[in-house]
């Protein structure tokens, strides 16, 4: 049997304006695992919270209104970047997250998640799109970080 690594216990997720899928993926993280593992979100640049995104969560009982966009830079200001691990969900936070993280012991790992506020169409259509991003956000989490446990093989 594998000795699997252990669980790390700050997560970073990073995007381009920290305004849709950072934000998203660090709430879906934090109703899973509660305060057994520190979670926290930036962006390269700083946004406006988007409120499809703010809309999604809350179809599923999450409230992510009072989510204040930081940059990498801000968050290292305020409270340091010290994490486990930087998953990164845009091409632009990969490279910050490589940039910020070369000198230390931090594990970064991208997961190219579409961009939602690309689509056009009805706001149904784009709520459907935002959907989308909330729930593969939510199975790449579940995939990473729950542990199984051994099968019947």
């Amino acid at each position: 049997m594998a000795l699997q690594a252990r669980p790390p216990l700050a997560v970073l997720f990073a995007c381009g304006l920290n305004a849709v899928r950072s934000p998203i993926a660090a709430a879906l993280f934090g109703q899973i695992f509660g305060r057994a593992v520190y979670v926290g979100s930036a962006g390269v640049r700083k946004g406006e919270l988007d409120p499809f995104a703010v809309a999604v969560m809350a179809e599923i009982g999450l409230d992510i209104s009072r989510h204040k966009p930081v940059t990498f830079e801000e968050l290292d200001e305020w409270e340091g970047l010290n994490f486990d691990l930087i998953v990164t969900l845009a091409p632009e936070a990969h490279h910050r997250a490589l940039e910020v993280t070369r000198t230390s012991a931090v594990d970064v790992e991208y997961w190219p998640i579409a961009d939602p506020t690309a689509v056009e169409g009805s706001r149904e259509q784009r709520l459907e799109a935002y959907r989308q991003v909330r729930d593969q956000l939510l199975a790449r989490i579940r995939a990473r970080f729950i542990r199984r446990g051994p099968g019947n093989e």
